[in-house]
């Protein structure tokens, strides 16, 4: 394991993911899954993520319609709030399902908005009142 890109991968994942997540992530791991882990920092968010020439939103935007398509339910709700995180808006993530909707299917973007809604609802209630 390369310790620099593991440690920016880190740094990266806690940012989009946030830390108390990636944090529970990394000590609930075992044996088993540990590897796991420290593969998806060091090669996911170290190596790729951590490339300049695509800003973070870009990079959420891509994995939303990625997860969708792939029928990812679990990844897709925690990309989501990543996704809000690094500034995509919701205007922009409705305009990512219905692209879903053309080109992966009707029933991946509905599944994909059930979930989007449901994230929002989340973040809107754990959201301090203004």
């Amino acid at each position: 394991m390369d310790k620099q890109t593991f440690d920016r991968g880190l740094e990266i994942r806690k940012s989009v993911l946030g830390a108390e997540f990636v944090e529970k992530s990394l000590q609930t791991a075992d044996d088993f899954n540990r590897p796991l882990q420290e593969l998806v920092t060091e090669y996911c968010w170290g190596a790729v993520w951590g490339r300049e020439e695509l800003p973070r939103k870009v990079r959420s935007m891509l994995n939303l319609a990625m997860l969708s398509a792939l029928n990812r339910p679990h990844e897709l709700e925690m990309h989501i709030r990543g996704a809000l995180r690094n500034g995509v808006t919701r205007e922009e993530i409705r305009e990512v399902l219905l692209q879903v909707a053309i080109y992966c299917g009707v029933p991946a973007a509905v599944d994909s908005f059930r979930i989007a809604r449901k994230v929002f609802a989340e973040v809107d209630q754990n959201s301090p009142s203004t």
